[in-house]
């Protein structure tokens, strides 16, 4: 985390990063960690939370839209508690819209907790969305909440994308044989976001040298 002085009152941007199943999300939030100020605020995934704290994991229809309703409410409430820091930027690892694209059966995901997919866009005032890498562009099987094949991952990135799409300020990040280029692109949208006040810094990336 680069230091910064400034102690202004910010006015809070809610930022989405999503993608699917092997996006290289978990990567670009840590350079977010090591190349951003303190005002930029990033959230834990919601689902890593639940199932990685013990929630079941479940085949079974009921079972899985269960999983996505904890998974939004859990989201919700990490975004609340964001909402009380001095945080020029709240980046959510994942948005309350994501599960619609893990969502299924025959209802929606936000008529079961009770809200609209207009509604849960409007919480947002950008969507970072990194696209998921095909099997031979180095998709990546390590992570061990990971499940789903590189098909599977494919698929949930287009519904993740048609979800999305309505939102006014979508920035697709594509997927590149280079992970750096592709990280490069999704710091520079972040680092648009950020006030003046809070770049100090964030001059150049490092890499950005040798490439």
């Amino acid at each position: 985390m680069i230091s910064c002085d400034c102690a202004a009152n910010h006015a809070r941007k809610r930022i989405v990063l999503t993608g699917g199943p092997g996006s290289g999300k978990t990567a670009v939030l840590e350079l977010i960690r090591i190349f951003f100020c303190r005002h930029v605020v990033r959230l834990r995934e919601a689902a890593g939370i639940v199932f990685g704290g013990g929630f079941p994991r479940s085949a079974e229809v009921p079972a899985r839209q269960a999983g996505q309703r904890a998974i939004f409410h859990v989201q919700r409430e990490l975004e609340c508690v964001a909402d009380a820091q001095n945080a020029a930027v709240v980046l959510c690892d994942r948005g309350t819209v994501d599960g619609a694209a893990y969502w299924l059966g025959e209802s929606d995901l936000f008529s079961s907790v009770g809200t609209t997919l207009e509604a849960e866009l409007r919480r947002y005032d950008s969507v970072i969305h990194l696209r998921t890498p095909s099997a031979d562009n180095g998709y990546d099987h390590t992570n061990p909440l990971r499940t789903e094949t590189a098909r599977e991952a494919a698929v949930i990135d287009e519904r993740l994308k048609r979800f999305w799409s309505p939102h006014p300020r979508v920035h697709e990040v594509p997927a590149t044989q280079d992970f750096l280029t592709k990280a490069t692109r999704a710091l520079a949208l972040l680092r648009a976001e950020v006030p003046t006040c809070c770049r100090t810094g964030l001059v150049d990336f490092p890499w950005n040298h040798q490439m």
